[in-house]
């Protein structure tokens, strides 16, 4: 379990009281900084052009948190932030203290945009961004918004949702296959009160707008699944989902492990495997990802 030692008790006066005991009595026991740091060594060893990381970074959004994972990030994964982007979960903006959300502060190198104009200050930073690389560009959105207790849904905003549809119309993204990385899955989930509890609130708003791009993709995390929702032509884009970095289930399309997206040169995404953690021998073993079921 990370050293919370030095945060001041006062910290914990609101929500963070409720996730710190599930962090002490549950979570702490299924997942491990451990695997997260020989995932982020495999993923160095695996030669990628590109990582993405859709959150959650912290269970509390503490400072010593989001140090340690920073840490993680430059020595095991070891990638200069020009080759790694990333946004925030519901974690990351746990409570609405923005003195306790050191996000921005610490991941503004992985979060730069090309377009820095189309850019709002939003929880944990400024979103959306757009990274343009080759066929590609790579836009961060942020779903992640405070919320009362037992409440992890998420929602973009129709003026995050407005500087986005900016971005898929500038000259330098318009003809690029959009790769769009958001906490939260937008497609909604069969139960009505998951829809209320854990979903996209603008999923569906979200979806319309990449409609009239590019065959486009959205990666998410949240849900500790790794699965998939295929395009429909061009009616919706392609979904995917990836499971924590660290977490330890008996369930393999839980387990943790990282997702392997390759892409043509005209920007078609050409194949999707996962690759998943053995917690016997450290190793990892290449998986397909299941079709979306929530």
């Amino acid at each position: 379990m990370l050293d919370l030692a030095g945060v001041s008790p006062l910290a914990y006066a609101n929500k963070r009281l409720l996730g710190y005991a599930n962090l002490r009595f549950k979570r702490n026991h299924q997942h491990r900084s451990q695997t997260a740091a020989a995932l982020m060594r495999e993923v160095r060893r695996a030669a990628v052009d590109h990582v993405v990381i859709t959150g959650d970074l912290t269970n509390l959004a503490l400072e010593p948190e989001f140090r340690a994972v920073l840490r993680m990030l430059r020595d095991e994964l070891g990638l200069p932030p020009s080759q790694v982007s990333l946004v925030p979960g519901n974690h990351d903006t746990y409570v609405r203290d923005v003195r306790m959300l050191p996000f921005e502060r610490m991941y503004a190198e992985y979060t730069s945009s090309d377009l820095p104009e189309h850019s709002l200050a939003l929880a944990g930073g400024r979103f959306p961004f757009v990274r343009v690389r080759g066929p590609l560009a790579i836009v961060g959105l942020s779903s992640a918004v405070p919320r009362p207790p037992f409440i992890a849904a998420g929602r973009l905003g129709g003026a995050q949702r407005r500087a986005l549809d900016a971005i898929l119309a500038h000259p330098s993204v318009r003809d690029k296959t959009p790769v769009v990385l958001v906490h939260h899955p937008t497609y909604p989930p069969r139960s009505s009160l998951k829809a209320v509890l854990e979903s996209l609130h603008d999923g569906a708003e979200l979806e319309h707008a990449l409609k009239s791009a590019r065959p486009s993709v959205v990666l998410h995390g949240h849900l500790h699944r790794r699965l998939v929702r295929r395009a429909s032509a061009r009616t919706r884009p392609t979904v995917i989902g990836a499971t924590s970095a660290s977490l330890h289930h008996e369930d393999a399309d839980r387990m943790a492990g990282f997702n392997v997206y390759t892409f043509a040169e005209d920007g078609a995404l050409t194949e999707l495997s996962a690759q998943v953690f053995d917690p016997q021998d450290g190793s990892f073993t290449r998986r397909e990802i299941p079709e979306y079921v929530w």
